[in-house]
């Protein structure tokens, strides 16, 4: 799973340090306002200011968010932007387990933001549902070509990101935006003959 940036990420703990629905809804928050106190968090969120504060330490501990300039007493936090790559690596034992499990995890989070967006299509302008696109491809690649497959959506969507921390930057109209894609081989079925398994007749 990849982030907007390049640093790779391998440690089963950091990673799973990310893996809790309220802390990617908090990532989520953050990098829609620019910055928030846990008390505005709880606000959005629905959660307790004390749940939203043990979960935003957590994600501070891990290098995820840092906090932000004070205003008087109060403690804002923002993304730590910085480029992430988070995937296993085969010499980082648990590494495999702890992407999987935050993978799956991101593909429901994401999968309820386009249910809610669904739900309220009928609100929306016609040019913004011209412009969404839920797509779906079956290719044969090898391992290499997946991998400049991936990179190519990735540069496609580098020139946008300097928007997200820069609101000069975004012109008239522009709305914050989600993409969310996959690139991966279908899963590996055991043959049921190598298996052992036999059908009727």
């Amino acid at each position: 799973m990849s982030t907007h940036d390049h640093r790779s990420i391998h440690d089963p703990e950091r990673i799973r340090a990310l893996a809790h629905p309220t802390r990617l809804e908090l990532l989520d928050f953050l990098h829609e306002r620019g910055e928030a106190t846990a008390t505005e968090c709880s606000r959005r969120l629905g959660e307790s200011v004390a749940s939203c504060s043990f979960h935003l330490r957590m994600l501070a501990k891990y290098g995820y968010i840092e906090p932000a300039a004070r205003r008087g007493r109060e403690k804002p936090w923002r993304v730590a932007h910085g480029l992430r790559d988070i995937r296993p690596s085969p010499e980082v034992t648990g590494s495999l387990s702890a992407v999987t499990e935050l993978a799956a995890l991101v593909v429901l989070h994401q999968g309820e933001r386009l249910r809610r967006f669904l739900a309220g299509a009928h609100r929306e302008d016609d040019s913004w549902i011209q412009a969404s696109t839920i797509a779906t491809a079956e290719v044969w690649l090898t391992s290499d070509e997946m991998t400049e497959l991936s990179q190519a959506i990735q540069q496609l969507a580098n020139p946008y990101y300097e928007r997200t921390t820069d609101p000069g930057k975004r012109p008239p109209g522009a709305r914050r935006s989600t993409i969310f894609a996959t690139v991966n081989p279908d899963p590996i079925v055991p043959d049921p003959v190598e298996t052992g398994e036999r059908g009727d007749g």
